[in-house]
C-alpha cells in the first residue's frame, strides 16, 4: 500500500495544462499535438515534468573518478527503493533519489516563471504530493522509512517540495485512461507490474483538487485531442480576467 500524504494548502490556478496517465496511454502524443494547435492563437510550450532520471545519471557519471558505471549503479539502487520500501535507503542513494525530486523541483520553477509571463505550458505528467513514489509522480523517499538523521532530513525536504509543487492548480488537468494489455502493447520494454500499478492508482489521485479531464486513451488521437481541446479552451477563456 503507497503511503499517503497530505497535501499543502492551495495556490493561485496557474496557466497549465497537465497531462497525467500510465505509460503507454497517449501522453506525449496528445501533449505535442496541443502546443501545435495552440500555438497558432498564443505562446504555447510543451514541458516535461518527470524526474529526469537519465539527466541526473549523465551528470553523475560525468563526475571525476566516480565515473559511468557507479552511477548506474546509484540510479538502479534509487529504483529499487519502489519494489523494497521497508528497507532504508543508503545515504548516496537517498541523495540521488532527491536530487532527482530537485530536478523536478527545478523545472517546475521554471514552468511558473513562464506563466506568469502569460504563455500557456502543456505538460507532460504533473507532482502530486497524494501517494508516494516516482511511479505516480509522487515523493519517492516518502515510500521509505527510518534511516539516520540524513536520510531522514532528506525525505522531509522532498516531501515539502511535493507539497509545494502540489499546492498550484494547474488550469486544466486531463488524465488518460488506459488497460494493462493496451499500455503493455505500447511499451513492451516497460514491466507489466509497474503498469498495472499505475492504472490501479493514477484515477484515484485529486491533485489537490484540480479540474480534470477523463478521457479514454483508447480512443483514435483525433477524438482525444478535439475532446481536449474543446476543454482547453473553455479553461483558458473562464481563466481571462
Amino acid at each position: 500500500m503507497s503511503q499517503q500524504i497530505i497535501p499543502d494548502a492551495h495556490h493561485s490556478t496557474v496557466r497549465v495544462i497537465a497531462i497525467t496517465g500510465c505509460d503507454g496511454s497517449g501522453k506525449s502524443t496528445l501533449a505535442a499535438s496541443l502546443v501545435n494547435a495552440l500555438s497558432a492563437q498564443e505562446p504555447a510550450e510543451l514541458l516535461y515534468l518527470g524526474q529526469s532520471s537519465g539527466r541526473i545519471g549523465e551528470w553523475i557519471s560525468s563526475l571525476p573518478i566516480i565515473g559511468a558505471p557507479f552511477g548506474r549503479y546509484l540510479l538502479a539502487k534509487s529504483e529499487r527503493v519502489h519494489e523494497r520500501p521497508s528497507t532504508p535507503p543508503d545515504n548516496a542513494t537517498a541523495l540521488v533519489i532527491f536530487l532527482l525530486s530537485y530536478w523536478r523541483y527545478y523545472k517546475f520553477r521554471s514552468m511558473l516563471k513562464k506563466s506568469r509571463r502569460g504563455k500557456v505550458l502543456i505538460t507532460d505528467r504533473y507532482p502530486q504530493a497524494e501517494v508516494a513514489g516516482f511511479r505516480f509522480d509522487g515523493p519517492q523517499l516518502a515510500k521509505t522509512v527510518g534511516g539516520n538523521r540524513w536520510v531522514r532530513g532528506l525525505r522531509k525536504r522532498e516531501q515539502r517540495l511535493y507539497q509545494w509543487m502540489a499546492s498550484y492548480q494547474p488550469l486544466l488537468l486531463i488524465r488518460l485512461d488506459i488497460d494493462e494489455h493496451t499500455a503493455y502493447s505500447r511499451k513492451p520494454d516497460h514491466s507489466l507490474s509497474a503498469l498495472r500499478e499505475k492504472i490501479a492508482v493514477i484515477p484515484h489521485l485529486t491533485f489537490n483538487g484540480a479540474n480534470i479531464l477523463d478521457l479514454n486513451g483508447r480512443d483514435p488521437e483525433s477524438k482525444i485531442l478535439d475532446e481536449s481541446l474543446r476543454a482547453v479552451r473553455i479553461s483558458l477563456a473562464i481563466s481571462i480576467p
